[in-house]
């Protein structure tokens, strides 16, 4: 399964959702490799900081740029879940990742400018659906506040669905620091002890492998 982390705008968490969910999958016992197609290089030093410690599951990296249809078809065939995280706008490298994906993570801050990439990243989930029928895209809120007072958490679901083209999620993370914590220590949020980080992420990866 290819599971692809892409969005149209860098900053809204894309690395830390992708290193998580390869670790959740990795600590659930699958055959994981994260793909690390943003020359920014977070996925892949997450993953060298990872192979320094003791007691969690590995997870193999691989760093691939341009066309890179061809090594995600590659890989799936010798993982059981290929992640791939790729840079936070329009590139060659989501472009060609969206044509071999069984399944696009789209996350997106609760703001207008993240919101408003919406139509553009829509736009090229049809594209790839003309070469890749099955591709399921789905939208997910990140960085989120926690005061429940704040409607922007709804108010943002509720305009990405005006928008149409991916599916929205209802789970969301939150501002947390322990998600920051996680990724710079070579760790998925739910490799670490806030309780409530790993129910957000077991959430969000529920709903997206239904």
């Amino acid at each position: 399964m290819i599971i692809l982390l892409g969005s149209y705008k860098g900053g809204c968490g894309k690395s830390t959702l992708a290193t998580s969910i390869a670790a959740l999958l990795a600590s659930n016992g699958a055959d994981v490799v994260l793909v690390d197609a943003d020359k920014q290089s977070t996925a892949s030093t997450w993953a060298a900081d990872r192979e320094t410690l003791t007691g969690v599951p590995p997870v193999a990296c691989v760093q691939k740029y341009d066309n890179i249809r061809q090594t995600l078809l590659d890989l799936n065939t010798r993982y059981s879940h290929v992640v791939v995280d790729c840079a936070g706008h329009d590139s060659k490298e989501l472009r060609t990742a969206m044509t071999a994906a069984h399944v696009m993570l789209s996350p997106f801050r609760p703001s207008q400018p993240d919101l408003d990439t919406a139509p553009k990243l829509a736009a090229l989930v049809d594209q790839a659906r003309e070469v890749n029928e099955a591709l399921a895209a789905f939208a997910v809120l990140t960085m989120c506040p926690s005061n429940p007072a704040i409607t922007e958490i709804s108010d943002a679901q509720a305009y990405l669905a005006r928008v149409g083209g991916l599916k929205v999620i209802e789970p969301c993370v939150f501002d947390r620091k322990v998600y920051r914590d996680a990724i710079c220590a070579g760790k998925g949020a739910t490799e670490m002890t806030n309780d409530k980080a790993k129910t957000e992420l077991v959430a969000v990866w529920s709903a997206i492998n239904g």
